[in-house]
C-alpha cells in the first residue's frame, strides 16, 4: 500500500514552525544562518522567511552582515508578536510577569496580600498585577500560566481549600479572573508541581524521570514525579502531605502537620509553620537545637519513608524555607539514611522554583500559540 504524499501546504507549515523556532531559540538570524541550523534548503528558508514577514510575525532587523561575500539580512519575530503571562499567588503576595517568545522577562509586578485574603482579595490583587505588567508589554497576552500556593482542581483549575491550609485563599478561578486581559488559554496548577518541574529542568533533579519533591516552608507540600510527568491524581491533589501520619515528639504518632503545633513552631492563630522561629530554634549546638532537629528529622523522615513505599523515587528533594536549610536537611538526610529503604536526598537549588518552573512552561504555551494561530494567506 502507498502511502499518502504531504500536501504542499503541509510541507509549508512544517517549513515555517522550524524557522519560528530556529529564531525563537537563537532571537535573530540571515536566511542562510537559519537553512544551516535546520538543514532546510536556503531557497525553501527564503519562501518561508517572505511568509512569516508578510503575516506579520518576522520583521528586518535592519542589521546586516559585514565581511566579505554576499551581505546578510537579519530577521527576528516581530514586536507585536505577543507575550506570556506567568504568576505566583502565595502567602507573600502575587508576583506577575511578562514573558517574550526568547524567553526574557519583560515585566514584573509585585502586589502583597495577606496569610488568608479569600478569593476577592485574591483576584483583586491579581488583576492589579497584571495592569501593572501589561503597559510595558509589546503585542497581547496570549496565554497564562498561573502557580498557586494553594491546592488546584484538576478538572477546573480552581483553587481547593483543605483542612489546614494555611494560605486561605478559597474558591478562586484564575482562569476566569484572567479571561479579560488573556486571549488564550489560562493554565493553574500547584507551586510544588512547578517546583518540580523546574529543579528537574535545572536543579539537583536534573534529567531525572522519578524522584519525589518535598516542601517544607510555612506549608507542606509534595510533588511526585514519576517517568518524567509530576502525577496530579484524580482530583489534582495528589502531594498533599500535611495529614500524613508520621512520627510526633516523644514518638507519638500525629498527622505531621500537627508535629508543628507540639514543637510550638506555628504562627499564632494560625496553622502556618513559623519558617523563622523554626529556624531559630533547630539550629545551632545547644541541647535544645539539637532535641528540635532530632524532631524534625524524625517526623519528616516518617513522610519520606511514605513517598519511598509509594512512589519509589530515585531522588528526594527538599525545598521550602527551612527545608533546604543545610543543616536541617544535613539531619533529615541523616535520620532517613538510617531506615530499611531510602533513596539520595538533595536540597532544592533553583531560585523562585515555583515561578521559574511555571515561566518554562509559559514560554512553551506561548511559543506553540505563535506557530499553530491561523495567519493570513501569504501569496504562494
Amino acid at each position: 500500500m502507498s502511502l499518502a504524499k504531504p500536501s504542499l501546504e503541509m510541507l509549508r507549515a512544517l517549513t515555517d514552525e522550524n524557522v519560528l523556532r530556529a529564531l525563537m531559540e537563537e532571537g535573530r538570524l540571515t536566511r542562510a544562518e537559519i537553512a544551516a541550523r535546520t538543514g532546510i534548503s536556503k531557497p525553501t528558508v527564503s519562501d518561508s522567511v517572505r511568509r512569516l514577514s508578510e503575516a506579520g510575525l518576522l520583521a528586518d532587523t535592519g542589521e546586516r552582515t559585514t565581511g566579505r561575500g554576499r551581505v546578510g539580512t537579519y530577521y527576528s519575530l516581530a514586536a507585536d508578536t505577543g507575550a506570556a503571562l506567568v504568576a505566583s499567588i502565595g502567602p507573600d503576595g502575587v508576583v506577575a510577569e511578562t514573558v517574550d517568545a526568547f524567553g526574557t522577562a519583560t515585566a514584573r509586578a509585585e502586589v502583597g496580600l495577606g496569610r488568608a485574603p479569600g478569593p476577592h482579595a485574591t483576584a483583586r490583587a491579581l488583576t492589579e498585577a497584571v495592569a501593572l505588567v501589561r503597559p510595558r508589554t509589546h503585542g497581547r497576552l496570549r496565554t497564562a500560566v498561573i502557580s498557586a500556593a494553594d491546592p488546584v482542581d484538576r478538572a477546573t483549575g480552581r483553587l481547593v481549600h483543605l483542612p489546614d491550609a494555611p494560605f486561605l485563599v478559597g474558591d478562586l478561578d484564575p482562569a476566569a479572573v484572567l479571561a479579560d486581559p488573556v486571549d488564550g488559554t489560562v493554565l493553574v496548577d500547584n507551586d510544588i508541581n512547578w517546583a518540580a518541574r523546574a529543579e528537574r529542568a535545572g536543579g539537583c533533579a536534573l534529567g531525572v524521570d522519578d524522584f519525589v519533591y518535598v516542601h517544607l516552608g510555612e506549608g507542606l507540600g509534595c510533588a511526585v514525579v514519576t517517568d518524567a510527568e509530576v502525577r496530579r491524581g484524580h482530583h489534582g491533589l495528589a502531594g498533599e502531605i500535611a495529614h500524613l501520619f508520621t512520627a510526633g515528639p516523644g514518638g507519638v504518632a500525629m498527622p505531621f502537620t500537627e508535629v508543628f503545633a507540639e514543637l510550638g513552631l506555628r504562627r499564632a492563630g494560625s496553622t502556618a509553620i513559623d519558617a523563622d522561629a523554626l529556624r531559630a530554634a533547630a539550629l545551632g549546638d545547644s541541647a535544645t537545637a539539637r532535641r528540635t532537629r532530632d524532631a524534625l528529622a524524625r517526623a519528616v523522615g516518617g513522610v519520606l519513608a511514605a513517598a519511598v513505599a509509594l512512589a519509589d523515587p530515585r531522588l528526594i528533594v527538599l525545598g521550602g524555607a527551612w527545608g533546604a536549610e543545610p543543616v536541617i536537611a544535613e539531619a533529615i538526610r541523616a535520620h532517613f539514611a538510617a531506615l530499611p529503604r531510602s533513596v539520595p536526598v538533595e536540597a532544592a537549588r533553583v531560585p523562585e522554583p515555583a515561578l521559574a518552573g511555571a515561566r518554562a512552561r509559559a514560554v512553551e504555551a506561548l511559543r506553540t500559540a505563535v506557530i499553530t494561530a491561523p495567519r493570513p494567506e501569504a501569496s504562494a
